[in-house]
């Protein structure tokens, strides 16, 4: 455990120095790290590092980021009503999120974002109040979302995925078992793209495969097919809508949430999220619900505590 602590401060203090030198920190991640799970580890530091510079991006290019929004808005509201909830996976800063949601007619019923950064999260929040779009914004783990089996109406992703190549198979299971209707991936479609951005998204680990897994799982694919608005040519933005057709739950508000460590059913008491079966609390920091594994607190008295 010390070794590994050592490990994990090494890293830290060292990209801390790449960024603050304006080196490229992700590749040194990646060029640091050689295991999913310090890889994982590195990814949250460097989005951390990172948090605010997506919105100053968004204010600094708003054109640009309304031709994203307003693509993604037109693919998503022929899905969409006034009952629809809807999840964007990796939201990072809700820059894509509010601009999608402010543009969908109508409006979803309920809207929710999470990242792996808290830091990008509390940005998010600021940026969803300035744009005046109400969603529930928490920390989480792409492949352990806090929600129960088929309770998301529509999830939807942009770019999140693109950076897990070799874990489309898991990052794809884990999106189709909150869904209940949808799964959009707007992601680069490797098999589409041109020699040289291959050459790219292979350099950078990028996700490969995403109809031929959807369809490995027994799902059909409706739409497939790159975008008309594309902002990097050698990362090719393309569009994958996944039917969900066997879905039987109509309706599972009051048992939205799910303890990502045990899978027992999780709701809001106070200033935490706790799970009564289980006996485990997750956190709420500065507004931010930390809803991932790591988080978790074993606490059986806090039922207690709370009813005195």
């Amino acid at each position: 455990m010390k070794q590994n602590s050592n490990i994990l401060g090494a890293l830290i203090r060292e990209m801390r120095s790449v960024y603050a030198e304006g080196g490229n920190v992700m590749q040194f991640a990646r060029q640091q790290t050689d295991t999913i799970e310090n890889e994982t580890q590195a990814i949250e530091i460097a989005y951390d590092l990172q948090a605010g510079t997506y919105i100053d991006w968004a204010r600094q290019e708003p054109s640009i980021k309304a031709r994203w929004c307003n693509q993604i808005a037109d693919i998503l509201s022929p899905l969409v009503n006034q009952n629809t909830s809807l999840l964007e996976i990796g939201c990072g800063e809700a820059t894509t999120l509010a601009g999608v949601v402010n543009r969908l007619n109508p409006q979803p019923n309920k809207v929710f974002g999470f990242d792996i950064s808290w830091s990008r999260c509390v940005h998010a929040n600021k940026w969803l109040n300035e744009k005046k779009v109400n969603a529930e914004i928490f920390v989480s783990d792409l492949f352990e979302i806090p929600f129960q089996d088929s309770s998301i109406d529509i999830v939807y992703t942009s770019h999140s995925l693109e950076p897990n190549g070799g874990q489309e198979l898991l990052a794809l299971k884990e999106l189709l078992r909150v869904a209940r209707r949808k799964v959009v991936l707007i992601e680069p479609l490797f098999e589409l793209a041109s020699t040289a951005a291959q050459k790219r998204m292979e350099e950078h680990g990028y996700v490969k495969n995403l109809k031929g897994v959807a369809e490995s799982l027994g799902f059909s694919v409706s739409h497939y097919g790159l975008l008309d608005f594309i902002e990097n040519p050698l990362n090719p933005s393309g569009m994958l809508v996944i039917d969900k057709t066997d879905c039987v739950n109509e309706s599972l508000d009051h048992s939205l949430w799910r303890c990502p460590m045990t899978h027992f059913p999780l709701e809001k008491v106070n200033e935490c999220f706790y799970s009564a079966e289980g006996g485990i609390l997750y956190p709420i920091v500065e507004g931010v619900p930390m809803l991932h594994q790591k988080n978790a607190i074993i606490g059986s008295a806090f039922e207690a505590m709370t009813k005195r």
